[in-house]
């Protein structure tokens, strides 16, 4: 599903503009001339102001003019005493200069909010085209590299084979380590490759069971805790209206993620919840483990950003700058929050229903 962007009011042009300011005008004066015979009071000046707004909004600045002048003219000769004249007594010339500083204001309001939308509508335009194209170089470029890194990472593991009687054991490790070296750009580049077709895909939006969805994750994911001692408390979950399979991935990460930073506890906890509020819902997994120094937070959904060490915990830096894209394509909300060795919580807030 294509993203939408700002829907802008299309210009007029300046023959429409002028005629939209005259039939505004004419419109508001004969609403109000109506309305007075019938003993309704003061209502010419909403109905002018709205005249005044309405021709700039869609016609310009020339139109908001036009209905600015023929509006002042109109409550002048119309409401202003004596009536039918465009003379104005003192006592009557603040009432009229207020209007008409009150309608100029309306008019230059009105014009520079619809400048600042027009432009906020072009830059957006302008943000979507640059993001597409750095999301085709990424894929790209990362797509281009798969080929000579496994040549790379192939004809290492033969050397290795061939030269290991040879070699001597300092060299061996130094062959070893280009092999991991190259073995991990390798996973680096395919969780680029995964990331940017998230941006590229199409979502395919349907009402589905969540807590369906959530079963069939926790069967996938516990086939790697074999050994491990953990607690799982999981609560029953409401249906959703979104992509499930997006979903599936961003709940994957979430859980493996809560698994991966509890490995060091002997007795690991792990809870999936959520809570209502009116139309959303707010989905959260909280766990016991390392945690995280909240400090940091704002780097925790950035690609390739990591708040602890490759070597204490696999990994690429991926799995939660994946699972805020794809809230992010769902128009939710993601965010954590923990502490240093007393565990993470984080939350992924989305629609329950199809208007989104």
């Amino acid at each position: 599903m294509a993203k939408s962007t700002p829907h802008i009011p299309t210009s007029l042009s300046a023959i429409q503009g002028y005629g939209l300011a005259v039939l505004s005008f004419a419109a508001a004066l004969g609403g109000a001339v109506l309305l007075e015979r019938f003993h309704f009071r003061d209502v010419e000046v909403p109905l002018f102001l709205f005249s005044v707004a309405l021709s700039a909004w869609y016609g310009g600045t020339g139109p908001a003019i036009l209905a600015l002048v023929l509006s002042c003219v109109g409550f002048d000769f119309f409401f202003v005493q004596p009536l039918y004249t465009l003379y104005i007594t003192r006592d009557d010339l603040p009432y009229f200069l207020v209007f008409a500083a009150f309608a100029s204001l309306v008019t230059w309001f009105s014009t520079v909010r619809r400048r600042v939308e027009r432009e906020l509508g072009t830059r957006t335009a302008e943000l979507e085209a640059v993001n597409k194209e750095l999301e085709a170089f990424a894929y790209s470029v990362s797509h281009d590299l798969r080929a000579p890194l496994r040549h790379m990472a192939g004809f290492t593991q033969l050397l290795q084979r061939s030269s290991d009687s040879v070699l001597n054991e300092k060299s061996q490790r130094y062959v070893k380590m280009i092999l991991e070296s190259a073995n991990r750009m390798g996973v680096l580049i395919d969780d680029l490759l995964s990331f940017s077709r998230i941006g590229r895909a199409e979502t395919h939006k349907s009402l589905f069971s969540l807590d369906q969805l959530m079963q069939e994750v926790l069967t996938e994911v516990r086939q790697e805790t074999e050994g491990r001692n953990i607690s799982w408390k999981v609560a029953r979950l409401p249906s959703l209206y979104g992509d499930r399979s997006m979903l599936r991935l961003a709940l994957v990460n979430l859980i493996s993620n809560a698994m991966k930073f509890t490995r060091t506890r002997s007795q690991a906890e792990i809870e999936v919840g959520h809570t209502d509020q009116q139309d959303k819902v707010i989905v959260f997994v909280r766990d016991n483990g390392v945690g995280f120094d909240m400090k940091y937070v704002d780097k925790l959904f950035g690609v390739f950003q990591r708040l602890h060490p490759s070597e204490a915990f696999e990994g690429t830096g991926i799995g939660l700058a994946t699972v805020q894209r794809i809230v992010l394509r769902h128009g939710g909300r993601v965010w954590g929050e923990g502490q240093v060795d007393k565990g993470a919580t984080f939350y992924i807030s989305l629609s329950k229903s199809q208007g989104v």
